[in-house]
C-alpha cells in the first residue's frame, strides 16, 4: 500500500527530527567528554619563590612580576641552561659560556659557540638580572625574557632553531613533566623554554660579599688598602658605577681600543645614531675579580691592565665620555691608587655565588 501524501510528509518530518535529535545527543556528549578531560587534567602546586631584594637594591624590573620564578619554572630553566640539546650538534649550551665560577661570564676574549665559532663580543655575566633595565652590551633587549632565542639562533653561538630544540625536548618524557608542573599542563612550548630560563637567571641575585657583610655590620672590616680603595673609588669611578648594583646601567663610549670586527658598532647597532657609537653598557663590578678578560671584546687580561690604560690615556673619539674628555682623555691614578682601588674590588666578590666556598 502506497503511504498517501501526507503520511509521506510526516515520516520526512519524523526522519528529519530524528537525524537532528542524534546530532545534538552526539554534541551532547562530545562536550560532556571534554568537560570530563577538563575534570580529569592534573593540577600541579607549584608555589612562587621569594626573591628578597638586598639591603639597597633597586626595585626588580617589571618583567619578574609578570613571569614570576616558581619552583618548578626554576627548575627546568636551570636544566634547560646546563642543557646542551639547545645547540644544534649538541655541544653547546648556555653554562658553556656562562660559569657559575667566574659569576656566570666567560674566561675567553669572545664567546665560543659550536665548531669553535668566535663570536663578537665576550659573554657577559649573568647576576643580578632581575634588576636590570638592558641586557647585552649594547641593550638590544628589555626584557630577560627575549634573550634566550638569540643564543640558540645565532650562527657563531647555537646555530640552532627553535623548532628544532622543542623537537628534542620532546624526545625527553622528564621533559614533558616538568614542563606541564611549571606552566600549568601547556605542554612544552617556546614561551616555556624562555620564561624558565629567564626565571632561573631572576634567582641569580649576588649580595653576600665582603663588601656587603661590612656595610650590613656582619663583623668583617676592610682592611687598610681596602678602606683606601674605597675612597679612591668614590672619588674616581662612582659616576658610572653607582648603586649597589655597581653600574648605573648607562651606555658610555670610554675610550676602549675598538673592535676590529666591522660587524661591531656599539650601542649603535641598536639605535642607529652616530652618537651612539662604540658606546657599551656599563658593566657592573661586582664580581669583577672572577669575570676576566675585561671589555667588550676581552681588550684587558687583569684589572691592572685596566686601570693602566685609564690612567695613561684612552682613546680619543667625539662621543668620548665627558668624564674622560674633561680631563685629558684620561683617570689618573698613582701606583698606590691602583694598588688599594683593586683591593676594594676584590671585597665585591660573593664566592658563596660563584660556589666557592665549598
Amino acid at each position: 500500500m502506497r503511504p498517501t501524501s501526507s503520511r509521506l510528509f510526516l515520516l520526512v518530518s519524523y526522519y528529519i527530527f530524528m537525524k537532528k535529535l542524534i546530532r545534538h545527543i552526539a554534541i551532547v556528549l562530545l562536550i560532556t567528554s571534554c568537560n570530563n578531560d577538563d575534570s580529569e587534567r592534573v593540577i600541579y602546586n607549584n608555589p612562587e619563590i621569594s626573591l628578597n631584594i638586598p639591603i639597597d637594591f633597586p626595585e626588580f624590573n617589571s618583567s619578574v612580576y609578570t613571569n614570576t620564578p616558581t619552583e618548578f619554572g626554576v627548575e627546568l630553566g636551570k636544566k634547560l641552561f646546563f642543557d646542551k640539546q639547545l645547540s644544534a650538534d649538541n655541544t653547546i649550551s648556555c653554562s658553556s659560556c656562562h660559569i657559575q665560577e667566574s659569576a656566570f661570564a666567560d674566561h675567553n676574549p669572545k664567546g665560543i659557540g659550536i665548531e669553535g665559532r668566535i663570536g663578537l663580543r665576550n659573554a657577559p655575566p649573568v647576576q643580578n638580572m632581575a634588576f636590570m633595565q638592558f641586557y647585552n652590551w649594547d641593550g638590544n633587549k628589555l626584557q630577560l625574557e627575549d634573550q634566550p632565542l638569540v643564543p640558540i639562533i645565532t650562527h657563531e653561538e647555537m646555530d640552532s632553531s627553535i623548532l628544532e630544540v622543542i623537537g628534542k625536548l620532546e624526545t625527553d618524557p622528564s621533559y614533558m613533566e616538568l614542563f606541564n608542573k611549571a606552566f600549568e599542563g601547556e605542554g612544552i612550548t617556546a614561551d616555556g623554554i624562555y620564561n624558565s630560563i629567564a626565571q632561573y637567571e631572576y634567582t641569580l641575585i649576588s649580595a653576600n660579599s665582603k663588601y656587603d657583610k661590612v656595610k650590613r655590620n656582619e663583623g668583617e672590616t676592610f682592611t687598610i688598602s681596602e678602606a683606601q680603595g674605597y675612597a679612591v673609588f668614590q672619588d674616581k669611578c662612582i659616576s658610572c658605577h653607582n648603586t649597589e648594583l655597581f653600574t648605573d646601567q648607562s651606555f658610555r663610549n670610554i675610550g676602549f681600543p675598538i673592535n676590529p670586527d666591522p660587524e661591531e658598532g656599539g650601542r649603535a647597532r641598536i639605535t642607529g645614531l652616530v652618537e651612539d657609537y662604540m658606546r657599551f653598557r656599563v658593566p657592573s663590578l661586582r664580581n669583577i675579580e672572577y669575570t676576566a678578560p675585561y671589555g667588550s671584546f676581552g681588550q684587558f687580561a687583569t684589572l691592572e691592565d685596566v686601570l693602566n690604560y685609564l690612567d695613561t690615556g684612552v682613546l680619543e673619539a667625539d662621543n668620548l665620555d665627558p668624564i674622560l674628555k674633561d680631563n685629558n682623555n684620561r683617570i689618573p691614578l698613582s701606583p698606590q691608587e691602583k694598588t688599594d682601588l683593586i683591593a676594594f674590588m676584590k671585597t665585591l666578590s660573593d664566592v658563596e655565588f660563584l660556589g666557592l666556598n665549598d
